[in-house]
């Protein structure tokens, strides 16, 4: 393999690990503040990639990229109002089968609405094409998809690190208690939460609408990278979810580039379990009361 495909498959990777961050960054924040373990999270993303095929019509792929991602968030708050905020004290196993259950419900519920068969989406012609980088060519969709993703961490990061509603959010993650004796509820702020980060699994969903088939079971796919990105990362870590993201990527993109890309799967849960050998809470966990 030529050094040049080497290094577009080593971005490919990248990219792999780009859509899993934004699926783990709303894991992380609700399991961080909640403690709910988001099982139907990957539904979501399924969610939204269904949206941008049904209102691409109608909107066009500007309209569905800024719709789409901002239903779903309306579709999250409501789940977290209704459902979710009934177990934030209780056992998380009850949780867990919670979100299952959802899970299995909106997979159903898709495959009923629009058939089991997968759905292909077109790139918008305005974004076809390629970038071209001395010897390297890449495509000019994928790395609009890379942009996008890096400006929504960076969004997400100054959100939770200079704001108010971030300094309230962190303070919840480590001694919520300590937030309710200061007389703030982390009703509003829970809710907030999970609106944002089921939204960035519905952007994702949009995103990689066009580079993969849509179909009900597309979120069953996603949701285990992701989790796995969670844990090598770390719980309560934001750095450390990306970080461990990039490197999901990575080492997917270096064992594809060297000629073994059906063991790149493997390789991830690999790299997991060397991990948490060394590091049981991942690479940058923290210590949250709650879970102590």
């Amino acid at each position: 393999m030529s050094a040049t495909l080497f290094v577009q498959q080593i971005v490919n990777g990248l990219l792999d690990g780009v859509y899993y961050l934004l699926i783990a960054l709303g894991l992380s924040l609700i399991f961080s503040l909640g403690g709910i373990v988001n099982l139907a999270h990957g539904a979501f993303y399924a969610i939204g990639a269904y949206l941008s095929v049904v209102l691409l019509p109608a909107l066009g792929f500007t309209g569905v990229l800024l719709v789409s991602p901002i239903a779903v968030a309306v579709l999250g708050v409501v789940i977290e109002r209704v459902l979710f905020q009934r177990f934030y004290r209780a056992d998380p196993i009850l949780s867990l089968l919670l979100t299952f259950g959802l899970a299995m419900v909106a997979e159903q519920a898709l495959r009923m609405i629009f058939g089991a068969p997968p759905i292909s989406v077109a790139i918008p012609p305005e974004l076809k094409g390629q970038v071209v980088v001395g010897n390297f060519i890449y495509s000019y969709y994928r790395t609009i998809l890379l942009v996008i993703a890096i400006v929504c961490v960076a969004g997400l990061w100054l959100l939770l690190n200079r704001t108010a509603f971030g300094r309230v959010v962190r303070a919840g993650v480590q001694n919520p208690d300590m937030v309710a004796a200061l007389g703030i509820s982390l009703a509003p702020y829970m809710m907030a939460v999970a609106g944002l980060g089921i939204g960035l699994a519905g952007l994702a969903g949009v995103l990689l609408a066009r580079i993969y088939t849509v179909h009900p079971a597309m979120g069953q796919e996603i949701i285990t990278p992701a989790f796995v990105v969670c844990v090598i990362g770390g719980l309560g870590s934001f750095w450390g979810v990306v970080l461990a993201a990039l490197l999901v990527g990575l080492v997917k993109g270096m064992i594809t580039g060297i000629g073994y890309p059906q063991a790149s799967t493997a390789a991830i849960y690999l790299l997991m379990l060397l991990v948490l050998l060394f590091r049981p809470r991942g690479l940058f966990g923290e210590r949250i009361q709650r879970f102590e």
